[in-house]
């Protein structure tokens, strides 16, 4: 499968890289690193997470971030939010597009 990172994303990612950096030296480096790496692999297991809030949410293996996406057309997993979990979850619901 392709993967497709939207804007909102990638900027969610940009946050979380730059809140980790705060927390100490190349920890920014390793979240984004990371977190690619668990989209890198929903071309593999991209369809088989568990639907919350109408979107297909992949828990990161290292951090408290979901990966929410869906899969389009042509086999294509379409990434809409990378969002921190620490948060509640009415702000987690509106931060999805619905």
């Amino acid at each position: 499968m392709k993967i497709r990172l939207l804007s909102s994303a990638f900027q969610d990612l940009l946050a979380g890289r730059l809140f980790y950096e705060k927390m100490g030296e190349g920890l920014g480096e390793y979240f984004f690193d990371s977190l690619f790496s668990d989209i890198d692999s929903l071309a593999l297991f991209g369809g088989i997470h568990q639907i919350v809030y109408g979107y297909h949410r992949m828990l990161s293996k290292r951090f408290p971030f979901a990966i929410y996406y869906k899969v389009g057309r042509e086999d294509t997993v379409i990434v809409w939010r990378v969002l921190d979990l620490r948060q509640h979850p009415a702000k987690l619901r509106n931060a999805l597009p619905h």
